[in-house]
């Protein structure tokens, strides 16, 4: 037994307080400690309360966290799906709509640019943690600004590239063709090895019946294509019925053949077909045309005597216009704007053009190894 005024450590007033209340006398027992300390002790909650309070405030957290998650992979496969849109040799001159195609370029309207900027900058940074920031100044730029300066266009309004717009580079509508000695000179040497390239997958163009295996369907009425590498990849089975054009691509040393703005194969416009005003996707690319309007078959076309060139092909890029030669190249910067048009008659037979992405001449080496990074096609 304590008396309450000789707890050691405790005042005797400091407890009086409590003596009415645990004892009646003023004094109290071992058996009073269960209710002495439960009276002094905090309210708690009850034990199923906290823990559905626990199980709702965890649930919260999870949820928010999820959103978040879902929110970030939908803004980057929207911004992905909007910029691969230059599958195929679509939207440049000579090729057809990129419109409806799935690979990373314009969207094909004018004024729509899909919103890739977040993405692009994720993966530059990316490559930079990987490799290194070093000639990455012009390539940061365009990550960070958009498609064009200052969300302007480019030259005189008449360059709007879709997706990424590389600063500082010359820019004209139509490139000199010692910009690109080496390849231009081999693709015009490998010109007879393509025609008959051409000439093993030609059909009639008719359109009454579907294309055969390896042509694409027409996006455009009276615009075909057959493509060697899509936005970045091989086509195998077609590279394998054209041996001497696959074999021409694999010693062309700036063909972008590991960047989703790279795609090569044969272009065919027929009489009547028009690819209204657009724009490409980058100023970082050349698009090259090595010219066979030609290949007629004379089952098709009894008044075809060999190669010709048809009368009524027009090519206006950035508002000047231009004329293929057959069996030359001719180099095209198709982010500006350019209209393609076959206005001859039935007679005269479909235009035929082998097109060929290149990089610009002006896109130093470490640039172009730091955007196939960011532009790689999908594995």
């Amino acid at each position: 037994m304590w008396s309450g005024n000789s707890l050691e450590g405790c005042p005797a007033t400091a407890m009086e307080g409590t003596s009415g209340e645990i004892g009646e006398q003023g004094s109290w027992g071992l058996e009073d400690g269960p209710s002495l300390l439960a009276r002094a002790s905090l309210p708690t909650w009850p034990l199923p309360l906290a823990s559905s309070a626990l199980t709702l405030l965890l649930g919260a957290l999870t949820s928010l966290f999820l959103w978040y998650c879902y929110r970030l992979g939908s803004q980057d496969m929207q911004a992905l799906g909007a910029g691969r849109q230059v599958g195929g040799v679509g939207g440049g001159p000579g090729g057809c709509s990129e419109a409806g195609r799935s690979s990373l370029g314009s969207s094909g309207e004018l004024g729509e640019e899909p919103s890739t900027e977040g993405l692009v900058s994720r993966r530059l940074r990316a490559y930079a943690r990987r490799y290194s920031w070093a000639g990455m100044g012009r390539v940061r730029r365009a990550a960070q600004g958009g498609p064009s300066p200052a969300g302007g266009f480019g030259v005189l309004g008449i360059q709007r590239p879709g997706l990424l717009f590389l600063p500082d580079l010359p820019s004209a509508p139509f490139v000199p063709r010692d910009a690109q000695r080496h390849d231009v000179e081999l693709l015009e040497s490998s010109f007879p090895a393509i025609l008959r390239d051409f000439g093993a997958v030609s059909w009639d163009f008719s359109g009454t019946t579907p294309p055969p295996r390896g042509w694409s369907p027409p996006l455009v009425p009276g615009c075909y294509q057959l493509l060697l590498y899509q936005a970045g990849r091989c086509q195998p089975s077609n590279c394998r019925r054209c041996p001497g054009a696959y074999r021409a691509l694999r010693g062309l040393r700036s063909f972008m053949s590991a960047n989703t703005f790279g795609n090569a194969g044969f272009s065919v416009l027929l009489p009547g077909a028009r690819l209204e005003s657009r724009c490409g996707p980058t100023n970082a690319r050349v698009r090259c045309h090595l010219d066979g309007h030609l290949l007629h078959l004379e089952a098709d076309w009894p008044q075809a005597q060999g190669l010709k060139i048809p009368p009524g092909c027009e090519l206006v890029v950035g508002g000047e216009p231009q004329c293929w030669a057959e069996g030359h190249c001719l180099l095209v910067d198709d982010s500006f704007l350019h209209t393609v048009a076959h206005n001859g008659s039935p007679e005269d037979g479909p235009r035929v053009v082998f097109i060929v992405d290149l990089w610009h001449p002006n896109v130093a080496g470490a640039e172009r190894q730091a955007l196939d990074y960011v532009f790689a096609p999908d594995p």
